[in-house]
């Protein structure tokens, strides 16, 4: 059995099931939070992600690893149950016996089939908080449909907003219905954990791809629910500011933002623009005339380079920025001083870095803040890796 770690849900149990990537980012979360996590894979190939690449990496005398499973598990241990043979399946009752949380990510209906409904699970431990995800749903006229995030992305009109323009869908860069479906399902096992401090119950908690995309839909939905307006992509500038996007410039682009008329007004007053001309006055006036605000903005910016344009930029008080490649992410200062880029040691790859938590915490005291952020966090395990510790703990 490992060791306890350090964070705020030290001493909570979590078993999941989940492969792919929605379950796994939730309970790597609830990892990084300090919850022991005991990850149960099939024999033979484990989670569906190991084989998902290239990259792989390929260690002396161990198996190749996938960057994508490297991705979504640290801090976890790894034991292989079948869930068609009954002596494993009854590891796994025990192992639901002594759980705070299960997660799964099954097909609706795949759990209950496998003998483990939701009435046996809160007859085995009442206290026991279910995290189900699904990809649509698991009830409603498709809640039988598989979820895979490309398609949530589609389904959930995600891609309709996200493009050149209105005839150009894109997807998001990352598998964002997934990782969303992962950070709700941690935000709602955290609620019914709390919950159940008062009421010494569990209970399920039920969240989708489609719910994660439709969940962050934010003002673009209610600009239809309540506008009645459809909105659909335009690129890389906002459909209610601007300006607020990206700019050309001489070898290169810059981001930069106005979002209230006091920057506009300092925006112009640095390059020597009448931020009262006709049509550009007010943010609703220059949203109407986007096209006019960054013809202008660009012939503007046709002579200065992205260096100095971001210098006059910060000098002025107006927000902007450039686009990073991600090497240039994890290698800037900003980024290793928020605790963005962390150590671990793989036991077949050896010393790896890999992208950290986005969590900190801090305790308030009379001579200042003390940071108590976790800092010892564990690799991705190796498929089955903890098969003879769990199974001696289990048999205590």
């Amino acid at each position: 059995m490992s060791a306890p770690l350090d964070g705020p849900l030290d001493g909570v149990l979590v078993v999941d099931l989940t492969r792919a990537l929605a379950g796994p980012h939730a309970g790597m979360m609830l990892g990084d939070l300090g919850a022991r996590v005991i990850k149960v894979e099939s024999p033979g190939d484990g989670d569906d992600s190991r084989g998902w690449g290239p990259p792989f990496l390929h260690p002396e005398g161990g198996d190749r690893e996938s960057t994508y499973f490297l991705s979504a598990n640290r801090n976890k241990e790894s034991v292989t149950l079948d869930l068609k043979d009954d002596g494993d399946k009854e590891l796994l009752r025990e192992l639901v016996r002594r759980a705070d949380v299960l997660l799964e990510n099954f097909r609706p209906g795949t759990l209950g089939r496998l003998g483990f409904g939701t009435d046996v699970l809160e007859q085995l431990n009442p206290r026991l908080v279910l995290l189900s995800i699904s990809g649509f749903g698991h009830d409603g006229p498709e809640g039988g449909r598989a979820g895979y995030d490309q398609i949530a992305q589609g389904e959930g009109g995600l891609m309709s907003l996200t493009g050149s323009g209105p005839d150009d869908p894109q997807k998001v860069g990352v598998p964002i219905s997934d990782l969303l479906a992962g950070m709700y399902g941690a935000y709602g096992v955290l609620a019914a954990l709390i919950e159940r401090q008062r009421t010494g119950r569990g209970q399920v908690v039920r969240t989708s791809l489609l719910a994660a995309v439709v969940g962050v839909h934010a003002y673009q939905g209610t600009a239809w629910t309540v506008g009645g307006q459809v909105n659909r992509a335009q690129g890389n500038h906002h459909p209610s500011i601007a300006p607020y996007g990206l700019f050309h410039c001489k070898g290169g682009s810059v981001q930069l933002s106005c979002g209230s008329e006091g920057l506009w007004r300092r925006l112009c007053t640095e390059f020597g623009l009448d931020a009262e001309a006709p049509g550009l006055a007010t943010n609703g006036e220059r949203v109407s005339h986007r096209d006019q605000v960054i013809e202008l903005l660009e012939r503007t910016f046709t002579d200065i380079s992205p260096e100095e344009l971001l210098a006059r930029l910060a000098g002025a008080g107006v927000p902007a920025g450039k686009v990073r490649t991600l090497d240039e992410v994890y290698g800037w200062d900003q980024t290793l001083s928020q605790g963005l880029l962390i150590d671990v040691e793989h036991p077949t790859l050896g010393r790896l870095q890999l992208p950290g938590p986005p969590l900190r915490f801090f305790a308030p005291g009379a001579d200042g803040e003390t940071e108590t952020t976790r800092r010892d966090h564990a690799a991705p395990p190796v498929l089955g890796s903890s098969n003879e510790a769990i199974r001696a703990w289990l048999a205590q």
